[in-house]
């Protein structure tokens, strides 16, 4: 509203300007269209640039793909045995990487491990731990990461709160689920850096691959606590890399929209929602073209349509919030599901 009343005034101003008569008023016109004309250049120029990193991006990617086994002979996913972590683990190994596959169920690491064994070919080791449970579990995983070459760390593990839009005192069993999330979310992505960073900057190459979400790219009420924790991954991922990349190292963050897995409770994949297989092989692609990307060019696009569509000040709203809360639950699946998958 500010924006637009602070508008109108200034083209109040201008044609009370120009309806003066003063010295020198026909050069004032001209500087000003000159001004005009420069700033139309300039933002046309903005649009080009974005359009032709857009095109390198999502396009110009799929045939120049990173050699990601040059980053080293281990890639470390977490969240592994479900949607999208499970095709992180997929794909990298049948792009030429072993897999550490981490998650908290033995029967669901055992099984996709051997299918990417029997498939690729590729060695798998899987670890077993409850990310929800906070720091207590970071030393088994040091321990069984210590002799590994680790070139890759996706940080894909992650929970959602609520099976539908919520206000954050809806939470379920707050005092517990806080914390859960919080460590799930939150303290995993630097938590696991810190155990692969070290080798990766004495050997002067590695990838940090963070999953966030569109959601973490600007505030979502009725989903706070998820909204806040994605935000702490772009935000963490672009300061680790302005650190890093001096030294071989590249932080990206992937900030997706839809994708179809158990989280999302298996949507039918269209041309909005993509399967998981389908957004990593993109997202991967725009590793060396991107260290922030919304992963494929479908998600770009309804990124930008959706900033444009429901801008911060209609999200933020008392009827736009009323309005989210009669959509329909979302079947958030199993706890296993809910924090494997993002």
């Amino acid at each position: 509203m500010r924006e637009k009343t602070a508008s109108k005034l200034f083209h109040i101003q201008l044609k009370m300007l120009l309806a003066l008569d003063f010295p020198h008023k026909a050069l004032m016109i001209d500087v000003l269209a000159v001004l005009g004309g420069l700033t139309a250049s300039l933002h046309l120029l903005k649009f080009t640039w974005k359009c032709c990193r857009g095109f390198r991006q999502y396009v110009w990617s799929s045939r120049c793909q990173a050699n990601l086994r040059a980053f080293g002979q281990w890639a470390v996913v977490t969240g592994a045995t479900s949607g999208i972590g499970k095709a992180y683990a997929t794909e990298l190994a049948r792009r030429g990487l072993d897999v550490v596959l981490i998650g908290r169920s033995s029967k669901r690491l055992q099984k996709v491990a051997e299918e990417i064994e029997n498939k690729y070919g590729r060695k798998t080791h899987t670890i077993k731990v409850d990310f929800t449970e906070g720091g207590s579990i970071y030393s088994k995983i040091a321990k069984e990461l210590h002799d590994l070459q680790i070139g890759i760390l996706v940080n894909n593990v992650g929970m959602i709160c609520n099976d539908h839009f919520a206000y954050f005192l809806e939470t379920p069993n707050p005092e517990q689920k806080i914390t859960e999330i919080i460590n799930c979310n939150i303290l995993s992505v630097p938590q696991m850096t810190r155990l692969v960073l070290p080798p990766m900057v004495l050997r002067g190459r590695g990838l940090i691959i963070n999953i966030s979400s569109e959601m973490g790219l600007r505030p979502h009420p009725l989903v706070a606590l998820y909204s806040a924790t994605k935000t702490f991954s772009i935000h963490f991922s672009q300061c680790l890399h302005a650190e890093y990349k001096s030294e071989g190292i590249t932080v990206q963050c992937v900030t997706p929209f839809m994708v179809s897995t158990n989280m999302t409770n298996n949507m039918k994949v269209n041309l909005f929602v993509k399967s998981a297989p389908a957004f990593v092989y993109d997202a991967l692609n725009t590793v060396g073209h991107s260290t922030f990307t919304s992963g494929c060019l479908s998600h770009a696009l309804q990124s930008v349509a959706f900033s444009i569509l429901v801008p911060d000040w209609l999200r933020m709203s008392t009827f736009f919030i009323r309005w989210l809360r009669k959509r329909p639950k979302i079947e958030a699946g199993r706890k296993e599901a809910t924090q494997e998958e993002e």
